[in-house]
């Protein structure tokens, strides 16, 4: 054991490659799982009989038997071990399913605790450690959990007890808590994305039934993302907290909340700031414009936050950010759009003119949306002034051909809008040009001035003699 451990570091420090030893090493553990509770010996369970095998007043009490029987856990990593009780356990979690499924008259009160508890003991668990200083989640594959032929069936089995007509949250509350919340919401940082999309399900079902626990949920997504914003930078389940928010934010009663409001201000906007936004964009997007569509006064606020937090250095995540833009001016109201419209086209009239063809050609789609169009019409007093010279100039000397037929477009319809002030436009962009060139030739006519005298007086100071 020690001479291995000494000599890992070296073996770290000759490879140059990092990134491929990671993933070396995360191949090597592709599944991984921090649940079993180790035994020294094999593990035996009773085989009970079938529920359905069973009169009808048995049933409840065999239920409960074999809920506790599931709390027993196999070490997956093992393959070769407890192979035929591995079976079992998975045959019984699937009987489980059918007979929550199916049959009526099972919730009594005693139920619920051991449902509870047969969850907990099978699904909280510290979760295996991430390489998150290394792992990329747009490149690397994720570590998947071992024991998912069990785990999958146990969150089967709880989201059809949440969604049985029999469920009452009354009884309930006393067992699915706000620690079990918190247990649950921990679960979001699984690597495997399998489980996060069964615990979206699950946290979406406990919102929706227990009331006592909504504020308390929000509060905890609210916690989650500004650790992930200020402090970590790394949580593997925020696209999946981000569409559960989707749905409350549809939700929410008019006119909104203070503490929505500052949810949005204060840490939805802030997430566009973190580097793996491609990884739940879509989702917050979707929140920003559910916000928008609820209150449109928050639409001045947003796009400012946006432009805060415009990328200056990475032109996919500037093409998100357009993309985002794009649906909000396509539920913004004129009357909010007036309000940020030069902010707007300043940023926008940047982005035309970037080098980056993508980030360039995002920007000129806008004039394909006919509702932007007709605010753009509407206020091209405005609007045209801003956008004019980087368009003009751009025409002529983007690299792109592409680019440059889409700027030809947009200054026809720009043309076809507002004549006068396009022709006005034009002249004047003209003149100043000219100005231009007449400064930069006398700037450079000066230079060649001063270059003259100073090879004059290097010849002065090594003849003593100044030519004629």
């Amino acid at each position: 054991m020690s001479s291995a451990a000494t000599t890992a570091p070296s073996v770290d420090k000759v490879d140059g490659f990092s990134r491929k030893s990671v993933r070396k090493t995360r191949q090597r553990r592709a599944q991984s799982s921090s649940q079993f509770r180790s035994q020294d010996k094999p593990i035996e369970l009773v085989q009970l009989p079938l529920l359905k095998d069973v009169s009808a007043q048995e049933q409840p009490e065999l239920f409960l038997k074999k809920l506790q029987q599931c709390c027993t856990l196999f070490d997956f990593l093992d393959t070769l071990s407890d192979l035929k009780m591995k079976e079992y356990k998975r045959s019984t979690l699937n009987e489980l399913v059918d007979y929550v499924t199916l049959s009526r008259g099972y919730l009594t009160e005693q139920t619920y605790p051991e449902v509870v508890k047969m969850v907990s003991y099978n699904i909280f668990r510290t979760l295996p450690p991430s390489d998150s200083n290394e792992f990329d989640p747009e490149e690397d594959e994720p570590t998947l959990e071992a024991s998912w032929p069990h785990l999958q069936l146990i969150y089967e089995f709880f989201i059809r007890f949440l969604e049985s007509q029999e469920f009452q949250p009354s009884v309930a509350k006393k067992y699915i808590d706000q620690k079990f919340v918190l247990q649950l919401l921990e679960l979001f940082d699984s690597e495997d994305p399998r489980e996060r999309d069964c615990l979206k399900t699950v946290l979406h079902r406990i919102y929706g039934k227990f009331l006592g626990l909504r504020a308390f949920i929000r509060k905890q997504i609210n916690n989650i993302f500004l650790c992930f914003v200020y402090e970590t930078e790394h949580f593997s389940g925020v696209a999946e907290l981000l569409e559960i928010l989707g749905s409350i934010i549809n939700g929410f009663a008019l006119p909104l909340k203070a503490e929505h409001k500052q949810f949005l201000v204060k840490v939805l906007l802030p997430l566009h700031s973190v580097k793996s936004l491609s990884l739940f964009h879509a989702q917050l997007a979707y929140c920003i414009v559910q916000f928008l569509e609820k209150d449109p006064t928050l639409t001045e606020p947003v796009i400012r936050g946006l432009l805060k937090f415009w990328p200056k250095t990475c032109s996919q995540k500037e093409v998100m950010f357009l993309g985002e833009l794009e649906e909000i001016l396509d539920v913004i109201e004129p009357t909010q759009f007036v309000k940020i419209q030069e902010l707007l086209f300043k940023q926008i009239a940047r982005c035309v003119s970037s080098p980056h063809f993508q980030v360039a050609e995002r920007a000129l789609y806008y004039w394909n949306n006919e509702y932007i169009m007709s605010l753009i019409e509407e206020n091209s007093s405005v609007i045209l002034p801003i956008m004019f010279a980087s368009l003009y100039r751009i025409s002529k000397e983007h690299w792109n051909p592409a680019i440059s037929a889409l700027i030809y477009n947009v200054l026809k319809a720009f043309m076809e809008m507002n004549s006068a002030l396009f022709d006005e436009l034009a002249a004047n962009y003209k003149s100043d040009r000219q100005r231009e060139r007449k400064k930069d030739k006398e700037r450079e006519d000066l230079w060649r001035k001063l270059e003259d005298l100073e090879l004059r007086r290097g010849i002065q100071n090594s003849d003593g003699v100044i030519p004629t």
